[in-house]
């Protein structure tokens, strides 16, 4: 069984930076009740953006492909992390991690190749 006074102190850094960040957000709340305005009229309740009144219905129809080409973006951009993520480790993994770094990259390459054929990346 561990012993209190060990635990104790193995732990005051911790107790000491949750009373901190305690102690912010209570602060921060409070000053922010505080300093806020409290103003309310019909010109502050309405939605209102980059200075032009909205108009019309927010349920209008989008194009799927801009949404497309952002996960294509974000799916082929996390290639770049766990490529240089390997290029970082690459002394260490030794020939085992260069045959799956070639098998990620071959297998993100036929993805492309059947993406850029079946049209996906024509906008």
């Amino acid at each position: 069984m561990a012993d209190p006074a060990v635990t104790g102190v193995v732990y005051w850094p911790l107790w000491i930076y949750l009373a901190a960040v305690l102690t912010v957000i209570v602060g921060m709340l409070s000053l922010s009740y505080v300093l806020g305005q409290r103003s309310r009229n019909l010109s502050k309740s309405v939605p209102y953006e980059s200075g032009i009144a909205s108009t019309g219905s927010a349920h209008g129809r989008f194009y799927a492909g801009f949404f497309l080409m952002a996960i294509f973006f974000v799916i082929f951009d996390l290639e770049a992390v766990f490529v240089i993520t390997w290029a970082i480790s690459a002394g260490e993994l030794g020939w085992a991690g260069y045959g799956s770094i070639c098998v990620f990259v071959g297998s993100l390459f036929v993805s492309l190749i059947y993406l850029w054929r079946e049209g996906a990346l024509e906008s």
